[in-house]
């Protein structure tokens, strides 16, 4: 497993979901009800670069999309659309793809949208070391054949590649920027908009202006849009409540003041929270080898309890990690564990674990939230499962989970379709795998996921998820409400199977 200097990074992503149960949002000065001129939108974090290689799906990509059109768009459902690539098709086996360039595009340079500059932006993704990289890792060749065809070669069946080409891998930006050496503070594509930097504060305040000659207008619903980044929920609150920005994420706690203003609310799932139990070869902690054990953690816990405490119930208390937008999605395995010490006592006996064991987990302070850390503490330890908290800093988190420091640890991971859960958590080589976990039935049922058509690629994610659960190779707890507020004249839609609203999502109230 490649180790990559964004985890730091994703730590830092990761904090400002957990603080604040949204992403960035959108919006613009309050009570200008109708008004195409300004879009001013409010977000917890900022760019660490503009250089699509180094973006990653999540806060990033509400500052890129303004800049750089993607190969693909993603509709608010989650359905493809043409952007760049006007067309797409896949040979009879899926291990080539042909993407139809759209013909007469230039960047906001004045150089041309062409298969060329499309290969260049899809080879520095996928060899570069940045934290989407693996969303291109099956790509082996990008080739072109004239100004307006790209053909990507797989090392094998990829059923998450047109979507990653729908976001952040699909980013396509001047090569005459790359070549300048700059494209990460000052970036070049063909997007609605462009970055005016003379307007702009680093790590503040993100001004861009309507692109003249975009080739799409409907895309461009203000001639102005604004991001602005706040640090903290109450900072975002104020700027709501007094005009600065039309839209804004919010925590629970900070929902019914924005409720009682009259803005309008929007919650949306994008991700599941619980326990990722990593050590089911029973490496380092032998007893959670024993599925019996693995479930009995499941039935230990009162989900609808923590949720109400950590969340104030902002969520729906799940114990499967697929979503209902995705493929395999099950709603009677949302109640496969319900709470049920007992039950969960008589299968530690059963596994020979009749007086419990002892398991260590990382806590960070600020980041994992007390009454979560005490609750799980209490549950685990009521069935004689002994919790060693182990303190550790923020920045040590995600690197020490993937290089398998822990067996288990609570976490908050994306839901996704079946093959995207895969490849994140599931694989062999997903990046939550750090023991590398299989077994002959889950490898079979992968197989079939990556290279059936789409009727077995559907009854694959309902086996897969079906054994995930049963074999409870996760604990979840909940699907995590994001809370989402615009005030009067903004709307916005959430963006499936995403944390942030795409920026085409946002438009005046009519």
């Amino acid at each position: 497993m490649r180790k990559r200097s964004w985890l730091v990074g994703l730590v830092v992503l990761l904090v400002g979901v957990l603080t604040l149960s949204a992403c960035a949002g959108g919006g613009g000065s309050a009570g200008s009800a109708g008004n195409s001129g300004k879009l001013t939108i409010g977000s917890i974090a900022g760019p660490q670069t503009f250089d699509p290689v180094n973006s990653k799906v999540g806060h990033a990509v509400l500052f890129l999309q303004p800049v750089y059109d993607s190969l693909l768009r993603r509709e608010p459902d989650g359905s493809l659309v043409p952007m760049l690539a006007t067309d797409w098709k896949y040979n009879a086996d899926r291990t080539q793809l042909t993407l139809t360039i759209r013909s007469g595009v230039t960047f906001t340079d004045g150089t041309p949208v062409n298969a060329e500059a499309v290969k260049v932006n899809l080879d520095r993704f996928r060899t570069g070391n940045g934290p989407d990289a693996n969303k291109l890792s099956r790509v082996e060749n990008v080739e072109t054949q004239g100004d307006s065809t790209v053909i990507l070669t797989l090392s094998d069946r990829d059923p998450s590649l047109l979507e990653n080409l729908g976001n952040s891998a699909g980013f396509i930006a001047s090569p005459a920027a790359i070549e300048a050496g700059n494209i990460g503070t000052d970036p070049v594509g063909s997007g609605p908009y462009t970055l005016d930097s003379a307007n702009s504060v680093d790590g503040s305040e993100y001004t861009y202006v309507k692109n003249p000659d975009y080739w799409d207008e409907s895309l461009q619903k203000y001639d102005t849009i604004v991001i602005k980044q706040f640090n903290d929920t109450t900072s975002m609150l104020n700027a709501l409540l007094s005009g600065q920005i039309e839209a804004g994420p919010l925590t629970p706690n900070t929902a019914e003041q924005a409720k009682n203003a009259g803005m309008t609310e929007y919650r949306y799932s994008t991700d599941w929270q619980g326990l990722l139990i990593f050590d089911r070869d029973g490496s380092n902690v032998p007893a959670l080898k024993d599925p019996r054990v693995r479930q009995a953690i499941n039935y230990a816990i009162d989900k609808k309890a923590l949720l109400d405490q950590v969340l104030n119930g902002y969520g729906t208390v799940t114990s499967q990690i697929l979503p209902p937008s995705a493929d395999g999605f099950a709603p009677d395995l949302d109640t496969a564990y319900p709470f049920d010490p007992e039950k969960a006592r008589q299968l530690l006996a059963d596994a020979g674990y009749a007086d419990g064991f002892a398991v260590e987990m990382p806590t960070v302070s600020g980041l994992f939230p007390q009454s979560l850390v005490a609750g799980l503490g209490t549950y685990l330890g009521d069935v004689g499962i002994d919790v060693k908290w182990q303190p550790i800093q923020v920045t040590d988190l995600v690197s020490s989970l993937v290089q398998g420091k822990y067996a288990m640890s609570w976490y908050s991971l994306f839901q996704g379709s079946a093959w995207v859960t895969a490849t994140q958590a599931i694989l062999p080589e997903a990046t939550y795998n750090p023991f590398h976990s299989s077994t002959p039935e889950v490898a079979a049922t992968l197989q079939k996921l990556q290279d059936g058509d789409d009727a077995q690629q559907a009854e694959a994610a309902a086996d897969l998820n079906a054994e995930m659960t049963e074999q409870a190779w996760f604990a979840p707890f909940y699907r995590k409400d994001e809370v989402y507020f615009t005030a009067a004249g903004t709307t916005t839609k959430p963006q499936a199977q995403q944390v942030v609203p795409s920026i085409y999502n946002f438009a005046p109230a009519q």
